[in-house]
């Protein structure tokens, strides 16, 4: 987001999530992971929907989390998906998904503080998951209607399929996270080498 710096999470898996990807949409995106392999849902209840809200910085513990906006934020959360595919080969999200992503930032209703140095969102008291899935829709709009610097990609580890943002000087960025994808086709690599 221009001007807004999404807060950042420690670059590490917490409770089972994949936070390494820079963008915040994008580490939403990875809530559903092997795409195109076994998919792993890492949101299956209305609890990790939280807990994956608190890993990133929106929200805390106490904070309500139904089964409807479970299934609305996966609704979300593919919307980002597909319309980070379109912009990646190059196309434009289809005009559906651009209109949910719009609708969601529309009811972004958190502030960003600088609070002990560190940028924090302030949710409304008023149902503060859905303003925080609001802000992860205002990262994918600034995202994909390229407010960032580089290049909205598809990760190129067989059974991810997660996005990224290449930022590297030549573009040659590959991967989501050369934590666990990059670090995936390495291994594969060299016990290809070793005959393996």
């Amino acid at each position: 987001m221009t001007g807004s710096p999404t807060p950042q999470p420690a670059q590490r898996a917490a409770d089972g999530f994949r936070l390494g990807n820079e963008i915040l949409a994008f580490r939403f995106v990875a809530t559903l992971g092997e795409r195109r392999g076994a998919p792993v849902e890492r949101i299956a209840t209305p609890d990790r929907l939280r807990a994956w809200l608190v890993a990133n910085g929106l929200g805390d513990t106490g904070m309500p989390v139904s089964e409807a906006l479970l299934r609305d934020a996966r609704a979300l959360r593919e919307a980002v998906h597909r319309a980070g595919t379109a912009v990646a080969s190059g196309s434009a999200p289809d005009r559906a998904d651009e209109e949910l992503l719009n609708r969601w930032s529309a009811r972004h209703r958190a502030r960003l503080v600088l609070e002990g140095g560190q940028a924090r969102w302030h949710l409304p008291e008023a149902d503060p998951a859905r303003a925080a899935l609001a802000v992860v829709a205002l990262d994918a709009v600034a995202t994909l209607g390229g407010h960032r610097d580089g290049v909205v990609k598809r990760c190129e580890q067989d059974t991810c399929d997660g996005l990224f943002v290449d930022t590297s000087r030549g573009g040659r960025r590959r991967w989501c996270s050369m934590a666990t994808c990059g670090n995936k086709v390495k291994k594969a690599n060299l016990k290809a080498a070793r005959g393996g």
